[in-house]
């Protein structure tokens, strides 16, 4: 009789456990809600649609409720909205949300559900950006793709200059090397972040409601530049380069950068930094190659008193890239109302800044302090044809002697050419076609534009 009347009492309590554990079950899982778009562009005056899905088991009814702090930029249509189970608990329905946009701004709207634990709304918040003006959505978007464009093709113009002259000479090799050093580190640091789904994690774990701030365009970009600066490189050890070099102060910048990369490792490889750390180790190296990395051009461009074999179409398109990104962040900081991005955190800003400025530098040495340099030089080349005549009639090159000559004379006065090449040299070509021999004259050019001028009766020949 004991025994009979204890497996009932057995069978109530397993049957009251189980019920309990899916009671329990049901409560920590239960049904999701999402809301769908997460980023959503709403115009000042218009309304904007998204979605709340809502799937899963549901035991009782709730209520999701819709919030934001930011209830001056937007209303939200409706704000509450009541959920209830299906057939057997069961749940899969689409709400509609009506957004409607009062000022420009940026800001979360938020999907709380009452009571708690009835459905799971950890990742229910969307993205909203409150914008004066759609025209100004499509003209920012154009604008960066043609400073992204502009970017992109500036450097290749000075492969080309190089390899039309067969000489890097003119071209800062510290620039060069600072250059691949920050294009590389860059090229790692958006490679890392954007194929990497375990740095990708660590990034979102810090940013629960962020994005991934490195797109595809943005790995396509620093690889591209890292490879063309590269073949840059390989030019300087092909071509005629003089007596260039890396000096020392460059080497010695370049050392603690990688003495500053060694020591981030170090760290990963201690639990001290993750992965991220150091890949934001990367970023702050091309920021700092990015503020030095002009002024050796700059400087040796000064000392050469010249700006021949370095490019002036790179510099054009840098400088066009440079003005349409700082046009585009004011546009944005108009049309979403958010100054504070370029003002507040001046970073981008005044990097793009100091980059147009330098480019301003680079134009202003072009075009007014040595923008004679090219006649000197084409003049100091038709002379040396003159004091060595080949084996040929003169008419080739003596109108260009006396075209060049007068324009000597308009710039400078009379020049005294005395060439310090023997006849032994070798002869200029009387081809059109270049050479792809760098000759005398070329490598010799800057000892001969450094001799004294005065007035002589060579002048007249």
């Amino acid at each position: 009789m004991t025994r009979t009347c204890r497996n009932p009492i057995v069978t109530i309590l397993w049957l009251c456990a189980l019920a309990t554990v899916r009671c329990s079950a049901q409560t920590t899982i239960g049904a999701s809600v999402v809301l769908d778009p997460q980023d959503v562009t709403v115009i000042v005056g218009e309304r904007q649609s998204f979605f709340a899905k809502v799937r899963g088991m549901l035991s009782q009814d709730a209520r999701l409720n819709l919030t934001t702090d930011h209830t001056d930029l937007v209303e939200i249509f409706p704000t509450s909205i009541v959920v209830s189970p299906g057939d057997g608990g069961f749940i899969d329905r689409v709400y509609e949300i009506v957004l409607l946009g009062l000022s420009p701004g940026q800001f979360d709207v938020d999907a709380n559900v009452l009571p708690t634990g009835l459905i799971d709304d950890a990742a229910a918040f969307i993205r909203v950006t409150v914008a004066n003006s759609q025209p100004i959505i499509l003209i920012s978007s154009v604008i960066g793709w043609i400073y992204f464009a502009a970017w992109t093709v500036s450097f290749w113009p000075q492969m080309i200059v190089n390899y039309r002259r067969q000489s890097v000479v003119g071209l800062s090799f510290d620039f060069l090397t600072l250059n691949l050093v920050g294009h590389s580190v860059y090229a790692a640091f958006n490679c890392a972040l954007f194929w990497s789904g375990f740095i990708e994690q660590e990034y979102l774990d810090r940013n629960p409601r962020g994005l991934n701030p490195v797109l595809a365009n943005d790995v396509a970009f620093s690889i591209h530049a890292t490879i063309a600066t590269l073949l840059t490189v390989t030019q300087c050890f092909i071509y005629e380069r003089g007596e260039q070099k890396v000096s020392r102060i460059a080497w010695g910048i370049i050392t603690v950068f990688i003495v500053v990369i060694i020591v981030a490792g170090v760290l990963v490889g201690t639990a001290t930094f993750h992965w991220l750390d150091f890949l934001y180790v990367l970023s702050y190296i091309k920021l700092s190659v990015t503020l030095i990395k002009y002024v050796p051009q700059a400087v040796l461009n000064f000392r050469r008193k010249s700006t021949v074999g370095w490019s002036i179409e790179n510099v054009l398109l840098d400088f066009t890239g440079g003005m349409l990104s700082m046009l585009q962040m004011l546009l944005n900081g108009y049309n979403y109302d958010d100054w504070a991005s370029i003002f507040g955190d001046p970073t981008k800003f005044g990097l793009g800044l100091f980059s147009v400025m330098f480019d301003i530098l680079f134009m202003v040495q072009h075009y007014v302090l040595y923008r004679y340099e090219w006649f000197r030089r084409v003049l100091c080349r038709i002379r040396y044809m003159h004091a060595n005549p080949p084996h040929t009639s003169p008419s080739y090159y003596c109108p260009r002697l006396v075209f060049y000559n007068s324009i000597a004379h308009t710039l400078e006065g009379p020049i005294a050419y005395k060439p310090n090449i023997t006849r032994s040299s070798p002869m200029l070509p009387l081809s059109r076609t270049p050479q792809k021999r760098i000759d005398p004259i070329e490598s010799n050019l800057e000892t001969l534009l450094k001799q004294p001028h005065a007035i002589t009766s060579t002048d007249t020949e």
